[in-house]
């Protein structure tokens, strides 16, 4: 695809989006007593110091996405002291919920500022479920027809993120969240296993083959809350 406005509107929400979510991992491990990513210098939404930690994840992966898939994929990381993850379990669990959490908040927003657009005529609702990017449509060109495009894409984008990182397995956030469901020696278990380098590629591969059948009928759920009253199925 050409990189258009429409793509750089996408990458700017994906920067959005994985800024936000590495500063609450950061913040959140910082507030259980880990300062790894806070001396970092990634309890910020400045961009410039998530994208200094993994400038291949940040810049050139979601790039080469957009070329190849139409949105941006990419990664980021903060980091934190896994000895500390180790004595603190449920602390490291709570961290990793951080980040899928913050991505849901922002899907939320973007719900109640597209339903406020519904509500006074700007934004109306699609004829059918369309693409990511057209969850909801302007009744008018110009300002509001782009107001309508970015909140589709933070609202989907953030939906995708949150979902996707909930998988459980490593390195994904999900894997981290199991610890807070069981008990402390067994949550102590699950962190030394996920830093075995071999389970995370398994784990992103599996996640990779699974996603989209997980993600399709939560997407087609959440258009019926932005939509209530149109019926899509």
């Amino acid at each position: 695809m050409e990189l258009g406005y429409e793509a750089i509107g996408w990458y700017f929400v994906f920067l959005l989006a994985i800024t936000i979510h590495e500063a609450a991992h950061a913040y959140v491990a910082y507030l259980g007593g880990d300062s790894t990513a806070y001396n970092n210098g990634q309890v910020t939404l400045n961009p410039i110091p998530h994208i200094k930690h993994e400038p291949v994840g940040t810049v050139v992966v979601p790039i080469i996405a957009l070329f190849v898939m139409g949105w941006p994929l990419g990664f980021a990381s903060a980091p934190y002291d896994p000895l500390w993850a180790g004595r603190h379990p449920y602390r490291a669990g709570l961290m990793a919920l951080a980040g899928p959490a913050s991505n849901l908040l922002l899907t939320m927003l973007a719900t109640v500022l597209i339903w406020i657009g519904l509500f006074s005529g700007v934004f109306e609702s699609p004829a059918s479920i369309q693409g990511l990017d057209h969850v909801v449509t302007a009744t008018s060109d110009g300002v509001w027809a782009s107001l309508a495009n970015v909140l589709s894409i933070v609202f989907s984008l953030n939906l995708l993120l949150f979902v996707f990182n909930l998988f459980p397995f490593p390195p994904l956030d999900g894997s981290g969240v199991i610890s807070l469901l069981l008990p402390e020696k067994a949550a102590v278990k699950v962190q030394e296993f996920l830093h075995n380098p071999m389970f995370s590629l398994i784990g992103l591969l599996i996640a990779w083959k699974t996603f989209w059948y997980v993600f399709d009928p939560i997407f087609v759920f959440a258009w019926n809350i932005l939509h209530p009253f149109s019926g899509y199925g």
